[in-house]
This record gives C-alpha cells, structure tokens and sequence, in this order.
C-alpha cells in the first residue's frame, strides 16, 4: 500500500492496463467462438452442397403431372393466340399469275373511283406498287402471295382514300422474297460454332409499304389511327415523319391593340388549326406463317 501510495499514477495505469487485458482476451474468445460456429456452418453446408451435388436428380410424381397440366394450358392458350392472330391477316388465296394480273386492274379501277369521288390525288400511272406487273405476269409460286400482298395494300389506301387526304404522293412496296425466285436464291445461314441444328422456320413475313400522303391534322389522325387499330389486317406503323407545310407560325399584328373590335357577325379568323402536314411512314404488314 506504502507503494501504491508512493506511485499513485503507476499503480492506476497498472490497473487499467490489466481491466483492459481482461475485456481484450475476452473479446477475443468471443470472436474464436463465433469463428468456430462459422467455420462448423460452412463445412456442414459444403458437405450439403458435396452431396447434393452428387445425387441423381429426378421429378416427384406429383410435380411431374402438375407440370404436365401446365404444358397441356400453355398448348391451349398458344393455339387459341394463334388462331386470334390469323384472324387479323387478310389470307393468301390460291391465285394463277392471270388471274393476279386480272385483280390488280380491277383492283386498281377500284382505288382509282374511290380517289375521284373523295376528291383524292393520286399519282400519275398509278397501280398501288405493282407497277411492273402491269406488262407482265409474276412467277407462278409468287402469285398468291401478291394477291395478298394486293389486298393489304388495297385496304391500306381505303383507309387513306376514306379520311379524305389532300393527295396520296408515294406509294412504294418493297419486293417480296419470293418475286423472282429471290426466296430459291437466298443462300441459308451457316450455323454458327454454338448452334445445335439448323434455324427453325420463319413465323412471322413482314410485306414492307412506304406511303406518303398530304392532309389536315384531323384526316391524318383518321388515317393513322384506322392503320393502327385494323381488325382486318395486322399493319404496324415501323417509322412515321410528319412536316408541317407551314413552316413559319402565323405573323404577328402590329397595332393590334389599336384595331377596333370586330363586328358581332363578322366570321372569326382562326390563327392556327388551317395547317396542312405531310405524312410519310414506313408500314409492315404482317403474314404469320404458323
């Protein structure tokens, strides 16, 4: 004690280095003892891992018929889209290249009378694309796909001749693979070093139409909405540009606070809603081949 008293900052520094050993050593044992818990877990899910590993997996009768139910669901609901799908197609008819020729006049006269009583423009010698077949006829295997290629087209302009557009001013079709033996032709895809076989058959053929066409806002709303909702056909708008005819806004009065008022009756003098737009839009009209 004579000591302690002696060497009062020693012995309290020698006391609360020994409180600090003893909460040192007993965090340390804590932490072995919660390393040990963990390694014990680690090893015991390892070996689960080994032996799961190992096993030769296989189905529960039960789950084996649930799933079966599910796949027998999953073939129901698929074919019913399917047939949904094929409802929204125009179909490919069997068709002699005579008689494609013969429907491409009618349906040209056709399109021709819309557009005069609608007071539409068409394009001069126009033939809704298939210009070249007018002088000759298409290969054999090609015909019925054209006439359905044709019925699409013919529905696509009724739409457009129907909202009263100012004028039709481009009507292109892109050839389809079978024109000129084009699908024969077509070298197929060399499976790549993954591949397992050969690649399936195509599902769905796009027959691609750029049109352009001049109207109000109002007839081009028409036109783009009667495309988009068809129930006839399934159309879809890939790329749209519309320009507005007028490319400067209307001027601007000076002294029109000076102006005195207009008479009641006189007509109103509408600022904006007189303009005209030009439409141009890349359209794909699908052909499912399931």
């Amino acid at each position: 004690m004579n000591w302690f008293r002696q060497n009062r900052w020693l012995g309290a520094f020698l006391i609360v280095f020994a409180g600090a050993m003893l909460l040192a050593l007993l965090f340390l044992w804590r932490a072995r003892s919660g390393f040990e818990a963990a390694n014990a877990r680690l090893n015991d899910s390892l070996n689960e891992q080994s032996r799961l590993e190992r096993l030769s997996p296989f189905p529960s009768e039960a789950n084996f018929e649930k799933t079966k139910v599910h796949l027998g669901n999953y073939s129901t609901t698929l074919d019913k889209v399917k047939e949904e799908l094929k409802t929204r197609v125009l179909p490919v008819t069997p068709l002699a290249p005579n008689e494609f020729q013969a429907k491409l006049r009618q349906v040209t006269a056709s399109a021709l009378d819309k557009a005069r009583g609608n007071n539409v423009k068409l394009p001069p010698a126009f033939h809704l694309g298939f210009d070249e077949y007018t002088a000759r006829l298409p290969e054999a295997s090609a015909a019925p796909l054209l006439g359905q290629e044709l019925s699409q087209i013919a529905l696509l302009l009724d739409y457009v001749i129907g909202a009263r557009v100012d004028a039709v001013t481009t009507l292109k079709r892109m050839p389809i693979a079978e024109e000129r033996g084009l699908a024969a032709a077509t070298p197929a895809p060399k499976p790549g070093a993954g591949a397992t076989g050969p690649p399936g058959p195509k599902m769905v053929e796009r027959n691609i139409v750029d049109l352009a066409f001049s109207a109000s806002p109002p007839a081009a709303r028409t036109v783009l909405n009667q495309i988009a909702s068809s129930s006839q056909q399934f159309y879809i708008i890939r790329t749209l540009y519309v320009h507005n005819q007028q490319d400067k806004g209307p001027p601007r009065e000076e002294g029109a606070k000076a102006q005195p008022s207009p008479a009641p009756n006189a007509a109103l003098k509408f600022i904006v809603g007189t303009e005209h737009l030009d439409v141009s839009a890349r359209i794909e009209m699908l052909r499912f081949t399931f």
